[in-house]
């Protein structure tokens, strides 16, 4: 039997995950049966079961990853000279997402939006996606941290600004944005970055003098 190469495994993975982040996009996870993922993905259940045991498992993976790219984008950024601001950052990293993970509906919608959307409503009721995405989280918080540890390190912010609320405030920012896509639909191109460049150029007139 000839041997099946691992750049053929790891296409058959992505092609699943793939067809079942378009179903939970376009369905919600639990109007999403596998019969459904299987429909969409054109593959048996044996060549769906051989890489995830079901639903959980798929929703599982499709958040890892999401959260391991924003965390390897912040972690790039932190050794950048100088590193990039947060007007810059933020929409390159949701810019390397759609990049990384350009699934789109059939109305043209990005799923991810909606993706997430839904990950913060069942992490209430299941414990181990609320594991996934709590170690995610804590690892991109991580890396932002790193960010702004290399703002102060480059004098462009104060020395005893505390990196890890600045990290939590800047990731409920980007978290924000996506929700306003998933539930306003398409926003002008630079919104967030122009909204970030001018609250960054805000100035407490208590202070002046």
């Amino acid at each position: 039997m000839a041997r099946v190469s691992q750049a053929h495994l790891d296409a058959r993975r992505r092609q699943i995950l793939d067809g079942a982040a378009l179903c939970f996009a376009r369905n919600g996870f639990h109007a999403t049966s596998m019969q459904d993922v299987l429909k969409e993905t054109d593959l048996s259940a044996g060549a769906v079961y051989r890489y995830f045991s079901g639903k959980d498992e798929l929703i599982g993976a499709i958040v890892g990853e999401v959260l391991d790219v924003l965390r390897k984008t912040y972690e790039g950024a932190a050794v950048e000279t100088p590193p990039p601001l947060p007007d810059v950052l933020v929409p390159r990293a949701l810019r390397q997402l759609r990049e990384v993970r350009p699934g789109l509906l059939e109305s043209g919608e990005w799923v991810f939006p909606r993706l997430m959307i839904q990950v913060w409503g069942e992490i209430l009721r299941n414990a181990e996606l609320a594991r996934i995405v709590q170690a995610g989280y804590d690892r991109v918080r991580a890396a932002w941290a790193r960010v702004v540890e290399s703002y102060k390190s480059a004098g462009l912010i104060s020395a005893d600004a505390d990196a890890d609320a600045m990290a939590r405030v800047m990731i409920a920012l980007a978290q924000g944005y996506a929700a306003q896509l998933a539930v306003i639909g398409d926003l002008p191109p630079g919104t967030l970055a122009e909204g970030l460049r001018a609250l960054m150029s805000m100035r407490d007139p208590r202070s002046a003098g």
